[in-house]
């Protein structure tokens, strides 16, 4: 990888070819440090896994939602899986073309929909009965027909966590599987509806193949009854889920992967979308912290950090492992002991790694929260009047600042008083 990546040069922690205490020194901490390198070559490692198929990937932009992202994934040739307008107007202003832009999402408001039948969305990922109707109404009004897939929930547990399991039943996302022929005919017969396929995604994170081999194969069998039924089944949308290394964790090898999706779907001669988000970025950023001071209570010592949970919430909210790294590359033989990485915030939650065994660290030193890229600084917040964390991108040996830090006065000003609140003072 040359001079890719996160790695220890001359004793200090890298961002390609930049060191991370000059970076630190530039734009202050905490702040979110991404390697184009690194995006780079995990897009093209997936899309060099799907050669030969006929396989489209859409960039899911709820990972990592920075301007500077999503551009680099469309100049390598990306669509975009979006859940939001909001999403959809990034993507467009990032260039990617409305045809290759997928709208997913369990609550599409007529408003959203509206917009992107007019930006002309290449496919809507239709979750439930009463939002095809919607979508049939405002389709048929603009005289544009919508092409839809009908996202099946094909009650899968992905075996990762509660809350980023997205394929069982009594999950909200999707439509049951028995349910699907009768709503697939209901989409044909709708006017200003094209029901092109179907979509699945069972969640966030898988590290085994097992529950996608169990949801495809499910999809494959339902493309063969739609078939005989006399429906016209053209894509499939495969969503995304591939896990990546926040700990120790073997990643499902993209090859096996591809390998899967080939047995399974090569017969059925169907166009294939997928969606991967934090495959494509998770690895590629770290969130850079400075110790503010070190303390010890109740038998625990605290490292207390200037990056908190409005910064990262994966900690608090899913109980995430991140690896934490000192900038300061460590003596292999230095003594580690079991410290409580904590921010700021007034939370007990604030807790970046509970009992984490690292080296001594000290007030003023520098760590790097790893696998930070995706569901960061997205997720982000101004909690306690905390200024939210920039974002910078680095090109080998090129620094950008892609997100600045807002000023006090920015985060205040937004608010308006209205006056009968200040006209009773005393």
């Amino acid at each position: 990888m040359g001079m890719s990546g996160f790695t220890y040069r001359g004793g200090v922690l890298c961002a390609d070819g930049l060191a991370v205490p000059d970076i630190a020194e530039d734009v202050g901490t905490p702040f979110y440090c991404y390697s184009a390198n690194l995006m780079r070559e995990a897009y093209l490692e997936f899309a060099a896994a799907l050669d030969g198929l006929p396989a489209e990937i859409c960039y899911a932009i709820k990972a990592n939602d920075n301007q500077a992202v999503i551009s680099l994934f469309a100049g390598l040739g990306a669509g975009a899986d979006v859940v939001s307008e909001g999403e959809l107007r990034r993507a467009l202003a990032a260039g990617i073309p409305a045809a290759r832009i997928v709208f997913s999402g369990v609550g599409k408001t007529s408003a959203e929909i509206a917009a992107a039948l007019k930006a002309g969305c290449g496919q809507f990922n239709v979750e439930s009965e009463a939002e095809l109707d919607t979508l049939a109404e405002l389709a048929a009004s603009g005289g544009r027909p919508a092409s839809v897939a009908i996202r099946v929930n094909p009650d899968v547990d992905a075996g990762t966590h509660h809350k980023i399991s997205t394929g069982r039943a009594g999950d909200k996302f999707g439509i049951e599987s028995d349910r699907v022929p009768e709503i697939y005919r209901r989409a044909r017969d709708l006017p200003g509806i094209k029901p092109v396929g179907l979509a699945v995604h069972i969640g966030s994170q898988l590290t085994k193949l097992d529950p996608f081999r169990a949801a495809f194969e499910q999809l494959a069998r339902m493309v063969s009854r739609l078939r005989r039924d006399g429906f016209a089944v053209e894509r499939l949308d495969l969503g995304g889920g591939l896990g990546v290394v926040y700990r120790n964790e073997a990643r499902p090898p993209l090859t096996d992967y591809a390998a899967l999706v080939r047995e399974i779907f090569a017969p059925l001669d169907v166009s294939l979308t997928f969606e991967p988000g934090r495959r494509l970025t998770a690895e590629a950023g770290i969130l850079v912290s400075r110790v503010i001071r070190t303390k010890e209570s109740g038998g625990r010592r605290f490292a207390i950090v200037d990056a908190a949970m409005n910064d990262l919430i994966r900690p608090t909210l899913y109980d995430a492992w991140h690896d934490i790294h000192p900038v300061r590359e460590p003596d292999p033989h230095a003594e580690t002991a079991p410290v409580d990485v904590v921010g700021p915030i007034c939370e007990t939650g604030d807790v970046m790694a509970a009992g984490r065994a690292l080296p001594a660290l000290q007030a003023g030193d520098l760590i790097a929260i790893r696998s930070a890229g995706a569901y960061g600084a997205v997720m982000s917040s101004a909690y306690n009047c905390r200024l939210p964390a920039p974002e910078v991108m680095v090109d080998s040996d090129r620094l950008a600042v892609i997100r600045p830090r807002i000023c006090y006065t920015d985060l205040i000003s937004a608010d308006r008083v209205p006056d009968w609140v200040t006209g009773h003072r005393a």
